[in-house]
């Protein structure tokens, strides 16, 4: 991932998923503006000083993560998604970091689901009011005449 922008949406509209060796927030792989159509996995893996103080810890953990995704069996779903490595990431396996990246992220939805309930398309249930096909509560209009194609079109009086 490139730049703050991007950084702030998956904070933003991203779901956290917390192990004891790191912390994740994914969201849906979307494109940027202009870029083509193209699903794939796109992390950041960020690690702050405040979690590992020295540049050697920091740039192993980066290490060791970005292989685990790189091998990871099955491979990586179509999203954005920061990962935070914390500081039992440098002494765990191999295997356990590959474990758990594969929990964390099948835990993960395809989609995920933002905050702020459907978008478009009037999903849900109807409203008490509504009437239609949609609402079996409601009552049912009958239009007044309803041309049938076996009797003459109804004529207007003056």
């Amino acid at each position: 991932m490139r730049g703050d922008r991007e950084f702030r949406k998956v904070r933003q509209h991203g779901l956290t998923i917390r192990d004891p060796l790191f912390t994740l927030r994914i969201t849906e792989y979307r494109p940027r503006h202009g870029e083509t159509w193209r699903p794939r996995a796109i992390v950041g893996i960020v690690v702050p000083k405040k979690t590992l103080k020295r540049a050697v810890d920091r740039n192993r953990a980066r290490r060791r993560t970005r292989e685990a995704l790189r091998t990871l069996p099955g491979g990586l779903p179509p999203c954005r998604a920061i990962l935070m490595p914390n500081p039992g990431l440098l002494q765990a396996e191999f295997t356990a970091i590959q474990a758990a990246l594969g929990r964390a992220l099948s835990r993960a939805p395809g989609r995920v689901k933002r905050k702020g309930g459907p978008q478009g398309g009037g999903g849900g249930r109807p409203k008490a009011g509504a009437t239609g096909p949609g609402n079996p509560e409601a009552p049912h209009r009958v239009p007044d005449a309803v041309p049938t194609p076996d009797a003459p079109p109804a004529q207007e009086t003056p």
